[in-house]
C-alpha cells in the first residue's frame, strides 16, 4: 500500500483514491455538503482554505489545503516507483 502527501503530515492510500477535484463548482459543494450529513467528510485542510476535494472509494470525501495538480503529480510520482 503506498500512501500520498495531502498536505501537512497528513497521507491517504493511493489505490483508495477515485478522484481529486477542485472544490469550485456546484457538484462538488453537494457532494461536500452531504459527505458532511453522512458522517463521511474528512477535513485535512488545518483551518487552511480548501483547494483540493478527494473522492474515495469507501464514499468518504477529504479536504485538502494541496491543490489537485500537486496531488496528482504526486500520485504519479509513485506510478514509476
Amino acid at each position: 500500500m503506498k500512501l500520498v502527501n495531502i498536505g501537512y503530515g497528513n497521507s491517504i492510500a493511493e489505490n483508495r483514491i477515485v478522484a481529486v477535484v477542485s472544490p469550485d463548482s456546484s457538484p462538488v459543494k453537494r457532494i461536500i455538503s452531504d459527505a458532511k450529513e453522512k458522517g463521511l467528510l474528512i477535513d485535512a485542510t488545518y483551518g487552511r482554505k480548501t483547494k483540493s476535494v478527494i473522492v474515495t472509494d469507501s464514499t468518504h470525501v477529504v479536504l485538502s489545503a494541496v491543490s489537485p495538480e500537486t496531488i496528482s503529480g504526486r500520485v504519479n510520482e509513485n506510478i514509476g516507483e
